[in-house]
Formats: C-alpha cells, structure tokens, sequence
C-alpha cells in the first residue's frame, strides 16, 4: 500500500512540473484566444469568490474535462455569470491554487 501512495504522489508530482513548465513556455500573462476554455457554470458561491464549473480540457494546465471548484482572480467575475451559463475563460495556477484569471460569458 505504501508502494502505491508513493508512485501516486510521484506520479502528480510529475504532472505538476509539465503543467508548470508548459506554463512558464507560454510566456507571463501571454493569453491567446486559442488558451481560452469552453466551460458550464454550475454553482456560484460570491461569498467564498469561488465558482464551480463543467470544463472540457484545460490545455494551458494541462487538466482533463471535468467539474470543478475553481478561485477567481476578481470577485467581480462571479457577478457576471449564473448556474447555467456558458462560458470560454482561463484558468491558471498561481501560487498553486487553480485560479479563473480570465472570462466571457458566451451568448
């Protein structure tokens, strides 16, 4: 069991280091439409500055489509969307923490 606790640890610690470098390879605050990701909101909690989301893959962080809580980078963002709409933005990890630095509610 402990076998297993140490490649899983070993395993995350590797896909951090390509998220970050892949990262770092796109340049500080170098944003392309291409970077941004089509997303659900499924929950806003405003009083927390977090926001639950339905993503399909994030390319920039490398992270797989799922559905996660994500920070935002502004609260203000939060006033912009409900549950239930569609949107493109970008989600970065400074300091570690998954965080939407960036989105536009779609039409």
């Amino acid at each position: 069991m402990k076998i297993v606790v140490q490649a899983a640890f070993l395993a995350a610690l590797a896909v951090s280091s390509i998220s970050t470098s892949h990262a770092q390879a796109a340049g500080a605050g170098a944003t392309t439409p291409d970077m941004m990701s089509a997303g659900e909101v499924r929950k806003v909690d405003k009083a927390a500055g977090k926001i639950t989301i339905k993503h399909g893959p994030l390319s920039n962080i490398g992270m797989d489509a799922m559905t996660m809580v994500f920070r935002v980078k502004d609260p203000a963002m939060l006033e912009q969307v409900n549950a239930g709409d569609r949107i493109r933005f970008i989600a970065e990890q400074p300091n570690g923490q998954l965080t939407v630095t960036r989105m536009e509610k779609q039409q």
